[in-house]
C-alpha cells in the first residue's frame, strides 16, 4: 500500500510530463487535496502555459538563435521543476515560480 507522501510525490512528478500529465495529476490529487502536489501542479501549469504563449510569438521569427534560446530557457525551467518534485521540495522555478503560484492560486484552494 502506497503512503500519502508517495502518492503526492507521484502526482507531483506526473504533473511535469506534458500538459496531459498536468491534467491527469490534477485529477489524481482531486480526493487527497495534497498541497505539495497542488504546488507542483500549479508550477507545471504555469510552465506549459508560458511555453505555449511564448512559442506562439516565437513562431513568427525565422531565427534559430531566438527559437533555440527559448527552448533552452524552457527546458532549464522544466528540469528545475521536475527535479524539485523528485526531491520532495517545494522550490518555485526561477523567475516565474512565485508568479505561477499567484496566477493559479484557485487550483488547490480549500
Amino acid at each position: 500500500m502506497a503512503t500519502k507522501k508517495s502518492n503526492s510525490k507521484t502526482t507531483a512528478t506526473v504533473a511535469y510530463l506534458t500538459i496531459f500529465g498536468t491534467i491527469i495529476a490534477f485529477f489524481m490529487n482531486f480526493e487527497d487535496k495534497n498541497q505539495y502536489a497542488y504546488f507542483h501542479i500549479r508550477q507545471a501549469m504555469g510552465l506549459f502555459a508560458t511555453f505555449f504563449f511564448i512559442s506562439f510569438f516565437i513562431g513568427y521569427f525565422n531565427s534559430l538563435m531566438i527559437s533555440g534560446a527559448f527552448y533552452v530557457f524552457f527546458i532549464v525551467l522544466w528540469f528545475y521543476g521536475f527535479m524539485s518534485a523528485l526531491s520532495n521540495s517545494t522550490k518555485p522555478v526561477p523567475l516565474l515560480g512565485a508568479f505561477y503560484q499567484k496566477l493559479f492560486k484557485m487550483v488547490g484552494e480549500d
